[in-house]
């Protein structure tokens, strides 16, 4: 049985960058953040960790069950970026280590992406 996409998943694919495309692990859609991360669920502490290849490496504590590591990743990154959760929307890789988000309008960027930035 094929798994039907809301229109959030839908808006989203279709406004998301290609990730192959991008020549960094972030880009701006006008005050959006494109991020393409590496996630590593199970880990001892939550962290921004350093950028590999095109993605930033991404540590929670939450185990990979069913989403929950991707939706903890994202209440931790709405602290680090100083936005609500509704601001984070999961592009692709809800249920996979690789992913992409859409942050709307970050208030504060962490240092690996403000270094760059400036």
């Amino acid at each position: 049985m094929a798994i039907k996409k809301t229109g959030i998943e839908k808006t989203a694919k279709n406004l998301s960058a290609n990730p192959k495309k991008m020549s960094s692990f972030f880009a701006w859609d006008g005050d959006t953040l494109i991020l393409n991360v590496l996630g590593t669920p199970g880990a001892k502490q939550d962290a921004i960790g350093k950028v590999k290849g095109n993605q930033l490496k991404i540590s929670v504590t939450e185990a990979p069950r069913a989403g929950r590591a991707t939706d903890h990743m994202v209440r931790f990154l709405a602290k680090e970026f100083d936005v609500a959760v509704a601001d984070i929307a999961v592009v692709f890789g809800r249920m996979n280590i690789n992913k992409q988000l859409r942050i709307k309008a970050p208030k504060k960027l962490p240092p690996v992406i403000a270094r760059l930035t400036s």
